[in-house]
């Protein structure tokens, strides 16, 4: 395993869920001093929240809103994702079906994060990595085409401190799986592509929590839009149907499988990327919880055997 790798993803896991307990305490704490208060801590809230969640905190002071961006610009972390993951499938194709040879400065970083050791199971984890950047190139450009032809955004914002943790995000998460390659590749050899049970089990998840997220997603976009497909308002409202049935953030939850499903590619016992999953997991839950507490604090027939996150659970 990659420990260079592996630590900063169970860092970040950790830091989320740090967040996530602080906030919910702070919650109660708000709760038992009077319905729908926010948290105290108002720099800890303004870099937690985002979008609506934001907006319904306590009065921000000025000089936190000079580091404001339009949430609108979360399209900018899945355009440079299909970008930059574009570029890493292409590197990781050119050898084996192109007869190219990997970049020299991609050797060089595949050494500094990859694994030192070979492995006998080359060809099989070659796939893997292969399959799971695939996965997340396919993600983000259909997460970049719905934010750019379904979702309605609102005038809501974010700190430009999460723009650019955003932005890093997909870079380091492309990495990571480039760096999964075992170091035989590096080396020259040539590895084929083979297909394992995991990666059809793994696949099939991607594709069932995909198509759930998409459809959470254009519910949401039409509580904004007339029958006609036009945009008739910015506000928000209770969401019905699918996941929405069982959570407040059926989106999020799905953003959760999809992990899961590319952990699963990987033939299950991937650390790095369980780590991944994990920091994954804490991040959408802490998002869920904020969102949660939003429609639960507008609206006084939100349902109440709604969880946040995950049916039945959380």
């Amino acid at each position: 395993m990659p420990a260079v790798l592996a630590a900063p993803w169970a860092l970040l896991a950790a830091a989320f869920l740090a967040a996530l307990l602080v906030e919910q305490r702070q919650q109660q704490q708000a709760q038992a001093r009077r319905p729908g208060g926010g948290g105290s801590n108002i720099l800890f809230q303004d870099l937690i929240r985002y979008g609506k969640t934001k907006s319904g905190c306590e009065q921000r002071p000025a000089w936190l809103r000079l580091f404001d961006v339009p949430k609108r610009w979360f399209t900018h972390f899945y355009a440079v994702s299909v970008l930059w993951n574009g570029f890493l499938l292409i590197w990781l194709i050119q050898p084996q079906f192109l007869r190219g040879s990997l970049s020299s400065w991609l050797q060089h970083l595949h050494h500094a994060l990859g694994r030192a050791s070979q492995n006998e199971d080359m060809d099989s984890e070659y796939s893997s990595a292969l399959l799971v950047l695939l996965l997340l190139w396919l993600h983000s450009l259909r997460r970049l085409a719905e934010c750019l032809c379904i979702s309605v955004f609102s005038n809501g914002v974010i700190h430009i401190g999460q723009y650019c943790f955003g932005l890093g995000y997909y870079i380091a998460v492309g990495l990571t799986v480039l760096c999964q390659v075992p170091a035989n590749f590096r080396n020259g050899e040539e590895l084929s592509v083979q297909i394992c049970w995991y990666h059809i089990i793994g696949f099939v998840m991607y594709i069932w929590a995909s198509l759930h997220q998409h459809r959470c997603l254009v519910i949401l976009a039409n509580l904004r839009k007339n029958k006609s497909g036009k945009v008739i308002n910015l506000s928000h409202s209770i969401p019905f149907g699918d996941w929405f049935e069982r959570v407040s953030c059926p989106h999020y939850f799905a953003e959760l499988l999809v992990y899961i499903s590319m952990a699963i590619t990987l033939g299950f016992h991937n650390v790095t990327w369980w780590f991944v999953v994990m920091y994954v997991l804490f991040n959408q839950a802490l998002a869920a919880v904020l969102c949660h507490e939003f429609y639960q604090n507008k609206f006084s027939s939100y349902p109440k055997h709604r969880k946040a996150y995950i049916p039945f659970v959380f």
